[in-house]
Parts: C-alpha cells; structure tokens; sequence
C-alpha cells in the first residue's frame, strides 16, 4: 500500500511538471501515468478507478507516440510541407493528460493543483490572442487549442472538486473548541 501511494505522488509530480511545456514535458508525462496506473494496481484499486488510470495511460502513450513520430518526420506546418491537421493525432495525448486531473481515484490535491493549470493555460490563450499574430505558420490555431485544454481541464477539475466537496468535508474533524 505504501508503494502505490509512493507512486501516485510521483506520478502526479511528473504529469504536473510536464504539463508545463506540452511536447518536451511528454518525457515526463509519459512515464507519469504509467507510475499513476501502476500505483492503482499496486494499490488494489477499485475496478473503475483502475480502468481510468489505464485508459489515461494509453491515450497518453498513443498521443505522444503521434507526437514524437510527427516530430521524427519533421514536424507539421511551416516548410515542413505537412499539414497543421496532423497534430490532432496528438489530442489522446492532451485528453489523457486533462482527464488525469479529474478521473475518479485522482488524490484532491493533484485535482486543485489541475484547476490552477487549467485556469494557467486559460491565461497563457488570452495573453496569446491578444498579441498580434507574427506572419508565417498559423499560431493562432495552436493557441487555441491551449486555450480549449485549460477549459476542460479547469472545467472537470471543478466539477469534480464539486462532487467530492461532501466527502473531504466529511473526512475533515471538526475544529476544537477553545478551552
């Protein structure tokens, strides 16, 4: 029991530090959600909360594979003749990384530190929108989708620090009256 909360720790902190910059921090996200679905199987999780933490880890394995093969072949958009569409091969990789946030047996604090991130990427879209635009490879439609990942993922991390609100205050000892 110890090593899956051990590793539930770890492979929160990884997946926090790799959201920072999408495709480099993908070598930290990566490993991130194997730890956090190891860490559920170590644990003896219950069967949904195990499934979830699978179903992220391979939609974050299939995303970055698409990623990192996409950047094997010199990358999309600008000269490299490939279309800027060939990056929605990476939304399982966003999904699964969103979804780690705000899936059923995430720890609370690893939700709350997921509604700040949320809310950053939100800020990181408004800042890049409001900035003229420089000519060559579109950026606005890279914005964007920052811009649409911080609102799901703040989205879902609020509704689900909604729904649980009830349980940590119920798991929470009333305060000591002064003597």
């Amino acid at each position: 029991m110890r090593w899956s909360q051990i590793l539930t720790v770890v492979g929160c902190a990884a997946m926090l530090v790799g959201g920072i910059d999408p495709m480099e921090g993908s070598l930290a996200v990566l490993p991130g959600s194997g730890l956090f679905a190891l860490a559920a199987y170590l644990g003896q999780a219950e069967r949904p909360v195990l499934r979830a933490r699978l179903v992220i880890f391979l939609l974050v394995a299939i995303g970055v594979g698409a990623l990192w093969g996409m950047s094997a072949f010199g990358g999309v958009g600008g000269q490299s003749g490939h279309s800027a569409w060939w990056l929605l091969l990476g939304l399982p990789y966003m999904l699964g990384w969103s979804g780690s946030f705000w899936t059923k047996g995430a720890p609370y604090w690893y939700t709350q530190l997921g509604l700040v991130i949320g809310l950053w990427y939100m800020v990181i879209f408004y800042l890049g929108s409001t900035r003229p635009q420089p000519k060559g490879p579109a950026v606005f439609p890279v914005i964007a989708a920052i811009g649409v990942l911080g609102l799901l993922t703040a989205a879902g991390c609020a509704w689900r620090l909604w729904r649980t609100r009830g349980a940590v205050l119920a798991s929470t000892p009333p305060p000591s009256s002064p003597a």
